[in-house]
């Protein structure tokens, strides 16, 4: 029985569906990822603004995000906007406008802390030797705010990558929904299917995450000597 279960993997567009489906994950991820990385970027500089007003907005926000669930946000964007104000939204893009909403936060979080780690004698060594404001970022704050932070963002986007997962819930045929249909088509001539399929899917996640969680250790070990 488990000789026919992973020759299910094998049989007709299998294992090109799945990799299909790993595709649309990665479209989703990477494109979540990007929009995150740039709104994080503008949201953790406007988290260090001494505004109290902007601060208890940002942290509001941030907050909000942290406490509601991703799969909860899913469905509050792709059936509560969608009946509340009878926008037409693809699972893919209620996907991508979720992931980014919860990006921005974990990512403007990381840049505020990577900006607040910086010592303050540096911004003053850098008025000292004449620098505007604009150049103090561009020569001294960002460069050491980027390694810092690098590490951290290649995190988050292994974390992301990993939460997708969850769209299969709200119909988008991404990787796990290929593997449910696989799945149900064999149910019944070959019950173990099951398992080969979803250690595939578990293998791919892997390749594509392993590989990234490396490279977020060795910058970090890099960095840190």
């Amino acid at each position: 029985m488990q000789d026919l279960g992973i020759r299910v993997l094998f049989e007709g567009k299998n294992l090109v569906r799945l990799l299909g489906g790993l595709w649309v994950t990665l479209q989703i991820s990477l494109l979540s990822v990007a929009l995150s990385i740039l709104l994080g970027i503008i949201l953790g500089m406007i988290m260090n603004m001494k505004n109290p007003v902007v601060k208890v907005i940002t942290r509001i926000y941030l907050e909000f995000v942290r406490i509601m669930p991703q799969l909860v946000l899913l469905f509050l964007v792709y059936f509560g906007l969608t009946k509340a104000f009878g926008i037409n939204l693809s699972g893919e893009v209620s996907a991508v406008i979720v992931f980014t909403i919860w990006g921005t936060a974990e990512m403007g979080d990381l840049v505020r802390g990577a900006l607040q780690s910086i010592p303050k004698h540096q911004y003053e060594s850098g008025r000292a030797i004449g620098l505007n404001e604009f150049q103090i970022y561009a020569h001294i704050i960002i460069p050491q705010t980027i390694r810092r932070l690098l590490p951290l963002a290649i995190n988050l986007v292994t974390r992301m990558i990993k939460t997708t997962s969850l769209i299969v819930l709200i119909g988008v045929v991404e990787m796990v929904k290929v593997g449910q249909q696989i799945i149900e088509s064999n149910r019944l001539e070959v019950p173990s299917a099951a398992i080969w399929i979803y250690a595939f899917i578990f293998f791919l996640y892997f390749i594509v995450c392993y590989p990234i969680s490396r490279l977020s250790v060795r910058l970090e070990k890099k960095w840190k000597d």
